[in-house]
């Protein structure tokens, strides 16, 4: 599967952002979700997981109650809703993809098989 996250872009603090990552392929619900995130000098981070039904959902600790993530296995694509955006929130966005019939960690990026090439968000404060 080949993705391709879009949606990046500047956003005053507070403001809302959503981000969409589209999959190639006919059987994108076979595949789970992960974001990811990384700053400037700083390691990639957890932002969130979904599973290929959509059932599931998980966040990191510092998006919580913030973000959201959904999909759309019709259209091949899985959205993240940022709200309440902060300065902290800026940095490069990454989907990435893998099977969801993998059960090793998925706070753990190299468990994902297939990323797209990330899209920039920056919070001004």
């Amino acid at each position: 599967v080949q993705l391709q996250a879009s949606g990046g872009g500047l956003v005053q603090a507070g403001g809302s952002l959503r981000l969409s990552c589209a999959a190639s392929g006919r059987t994108f619900s076979s595949y789970a979700v992960g974001w990811f995130r990384q700053s400037p000098g700083k390691d990639r981070d957890f932002v969130g997981y979904i599973s290929g039904s959509g059932d599931s959902t998980d966040y990191g600790d510092s998006v919580k109650g913030r973000f959201t993530i959904s999909r759309d296995n019709a259209k091949n694509t899985v959205y993240l809703q940022m709200n309440s955006l902060k300065s902290e929130d800026t940095a490069v966005y990454y989907c990435a993809a893998r099977s969801a019939y993998y059960s090793s960690d998925y706070r753990y990026g190299p468990s994902f098989d297939h990323w797209g090439q990330g899209t920039l968000v920056t919070v001004s404060s």
